[in-house]
């Protein structure tokens, strides 16, 4: 069964207990809208309740996964809804960010090309990703006046060590494939042509084995880190909006808008 959701932007197919979720917008990089979030959030949430869907697989294109927020999008949305922690419960936005931390099912990630901002911090909350040898990971947040989102602030110094989440974090700066699979961020790197494959391949395994078998052992692996990933979504959200409203980010926007490099010597 498929359906198109978001004006065909993201693509949503379930067969033999795997539904694949497909960024299907390469002509603007796979960036993101509020209305995909909204579409991602539902497939998710309906995945979750479905008993016959075992795993969910996020997929892009093999010369792009995401190049992360659709700015001119982003900005028209906090412009006219803010970015307050009071509204995690309603924008689409947070509906899928708190889906994706809180799935229990097994979560699979093929990723080829760039995957910028949201398109890396996803990845944190997939059980298996695997990597297109063309994969670029990127985290520009403080480049855009802005700090983590998705709590990747918590978990990438878990995963990556400190000093190397810092260095992601801080610099804004892409890190490839092989460098991701060096640190535990992917599993495989592969030719961009067999990732997707593989990660179907992967899906169908573990849809071949005893969901509640599945469920108990993702939960025990993530045993005391829900609560923290709960908070930390919270406490990056106030600080995000906060940071949002502020003159880094104004002129990070600003710059981005108008094509020009940012000066941010006065903030």
């Amino acid at each position: 069964m498929s359906t198109a959701t978001a004006n065909q932007d993201i693509l949503v197919h379930t067969e033999a207990a795997v539904t694949t979720i497909t960024f299907n917008r390469v002509d603007k990089k796979n960036s993101i809208t509020e209305a995909m979030y909204a579409a991602m959030a539902d497939a998710l949430i309906a995945a979750e309740a479905d008993a016959a869907v075992r795993v969910v697989v996020f997929q892009g294109d093999m010369a792009i996964f995401s190049a992360g927020n659709d700015i001119a999008d982003f900005l028209q949305q906090s412009s006219t809804q803010g970015g307050q922690p009071q509204d995690a419960g309603e924008r689409p936005v947070w509906r899928f960010l708190n889906a994706i931390a809180a799935f229990p099912k097994p979560l699979v990630a093929a990723v080829c090309g760039p995957a910028v901002g949201i398109g890396t911090t996803l990845l944190l909350h997939c059980d298996l990703v695997y990597a297109g040898d063309n994969a670029a990971f990127s985290l520009p947040f403080v480049n855009l006046g802005l700090c983590p989102e998705a709590a990747s602030s918590l978990l990438l110094p878990q995963m990556l060590g400190y000093h190397r989440a810092a260095e992601a974090l801080l610099l804004g700066e892409p890190f490839m494939a092989e460098a991701a699979l060096e640190v535990g961020l992917v599993n495989r790197v592969v030719p961009p042509a067999e990732c997707n494959l593989l990660a179907q391949t992967q899906a169908k395994k573990l849809a071949a084995k005893p969901l509640s078998a599945l469920i108990e052992t993702k939960r025990l692996m993530k045993t005391g880190q829900s609560t923290a990933v709960s908070e930390r979504m919270r406490e990056e959200g106030a600080s995000f909006a906060r940071l949002m409203a502020g003159p880094a980010a104004r002129e990070a926007f600003g710059a981005f808008m108008q094509k020009r490099r940012p000066d941010f010597s006065q903030c």
